[in-house]
């Protein structure tokens, strides 16, 4: 048996999202300074769904702006890219939902959507009397280990009826992935639910806070990418395009640019932290059996509406941090955060004016987001002027699109991860990494980031071996 071989000297990393600008930066931390890594970003501008954008002369994130404070991945990275003074937690978590007639306060004790405490449902309002009704019989019913995944709705519905998927579930977990609660994977998108079925347990009410669920940056969390790049100190080339992917007996050849005159880059490994739809493309030939599985992966697209408001404009108190919109009730937008009082950075940079961001569209609700910018805006405004009292013309509104940004995570997504994984670990010098593997957030992708970066950097002497064996033949 040979001895291993120097690790790789040369690492392409594909995409400069917040996956693929941390994958850039472990390989750093691991591969050590003389390392050569180079991120190739399609894009404009690195940061993927995390953008500051300028409002009414504020600087506010235009995409995603929590981290999920309960895993560590996220916010040790924020620390060791020099942010970790700089981390805040929301002021307030308290949330309503606007369903039946007016925004209700989400009931206290309830489990990813589901009721707990039937005496704070009921005062909540947001479930009505025969909803309330057939909640409590799920006391009643048997509980029995399962083992095959279902969709969230699914499992839900069985259990607790239809109304607390409609008006509570699907809002929640729906909302996350911009997708619909009968088309996610219980055991994928909400796992201690699907552990608690597998294991034949009830659902039991919300342990004591042991911290904050969620942190943020002050001055937006669209600050992580730059300070993240930094850290990695590789060579960032946006408005590259990577057209083709194929593995050489010495490596990795890499063609961007116009078919007419190609550009072509050589490396060592590749990490590929983009999209599943791009990520099937570029391992169409390499890897066709990641390929046709990644093909499968759905994407949701969104937008962001963001509205600076007078604070005449808000005609009765926005209480809490936002309100989420059941789907059934047939609104334009999905959820509303009141940022001004969850962030309190916010609200010091706002000064008397009202930040607002509004989320609009989910998966194959295409009409809602071929409204042009300007009336897009117009009808958020109706909507909120219905919901919570603003009225009056904002200060300033931005409109942020996010297309095919979201994954959903089908039933079997877990299976099919694993499949995408094993083939893809076939293949000396390769990894996969990003949102459409073990989880949306900032947090899972820097930790799939962190995997992909360690997968990468074995020995050499794997891929000679591989290639002796035939490669992918």
């Amino acid at each position: 048996m040979s001895s291993p071989g120097p690790g790789p000297r040369s690492v392409v990393v594909v995409g400069a999202g917040i996956a693929g600008l941390a994958a850039a930066a472990f390989l750093r931390q691991l591969g050590g300074p003389d390392l050569r890594i180079t991120v190739l970003e399609a894009g404009r501008a690195i940061g993927g769904k995390l953008r500051l954008i300028d409002v009414a002369g504020l600087t506010l994130d235009g995409g995603a702006e929590a981290l999920l404070a309960r895993r560590p991945e996220a916010v040790d990275l924020v620390r060791r890219v020099g942010l970790g003074e700089d981390l805040v937690h929301p002021v307030t978590t308290a949330a309503g939902v606007w369903t039946r007639g007016m925004v209700r306060p989400l009931p206290t004790g309830h489990v990813f959507g589901i009721p707990t405490d039937l005496r704070a449902a009921a005062r909540s309002g947001v479930l009505s009397g025969p909803g309330l009704a057939r909640a409590a019989l799920e006391r009643a019913l048997p509980v029995h280990p399962a083992e095959a995944d279902v969709s969230v709705g699914a499992f839900v519905r069985r259990r607790w009826g239809g109304e607390v998927v409609d008006r509570l579930v699907d809002p929640l977990v729906g909302g996350v992935y911009a997708g619909h609660a009968d088309g996610l994977s219980l055991a994928a998108a909400v796992p201690p639910l699907a552990q608690a079925a597998r294991e034949g347990l009830r659902v039991r009410p919300p342990a004591a806070s042991t911290g904050p669920v969620f942190a943020g940056i002050r001055g937006g969390v669209g600050r992580l990418p730059a300070a993240v790049a930094a850290t990695a100190n590789a060579e960032i080339r946006t408005g590259v395009t990577v057209r083709q992917l194929e593995r050489l007996p010495e490596g990795w050849r890499l063609v961007t640019g116009p078919v007419p005159d190609p550009t072509e880059f050589r490396a060592d490994a590749v990490v590929l932290a983009v999209p599943a739809s791009a990520a099937a493309r570029l391992l169409h030939n390499t890897v066709p059996a990641a390929a046709g599985e990644l093909r499968t992966v759905e994407h949701a697209s969104v937008a962001i509406v963001t509205l600076v408001l007078p604070a005449a404009a808000v005609t009765r108190p926005l209480r809490g941090s936002g309100f989420l919109v059941p789907g059934v009730d047939g609104r334009l937008v999905k959820a509303v955060t009141n940022s001004s009082a969850k962030w309190a950075w916010t609200g010091q940079v706002a000064g008397d004016g009202v930040v607002v961001r509004a989320s609009v569209g989910r998966l194959g609700e295409t009409v809602d987001l071929a409204y042009e910018d300007t009336e897009l805006v117009q009808r958020v405004r109706a909507d909120l002027a219905e919901a919570a009292g603003l009225r009056g013309e904002p200060l300033d509104s931005a409109v942020t699109r996010w297309g095919g940004a979201l994954p959903q995570y089908a039933v079997g997504h877990l299976d099919r991860v694993a499949r995408v994984r094993s083939a893809v670990a076939a293949v000396p010098g390769l990894a996969v990494c990003g949102a459409a593997y073990d989880g949306i957030g900032i947090a899972a992708c820097i930790a799939s980031a962190r995997t992909a970066a360690a997968a990468v950097l074995r020995p050499a002497a794997q891929g000679a071996e591989w290639a002796a064996a035939g490669g992918d033949k």
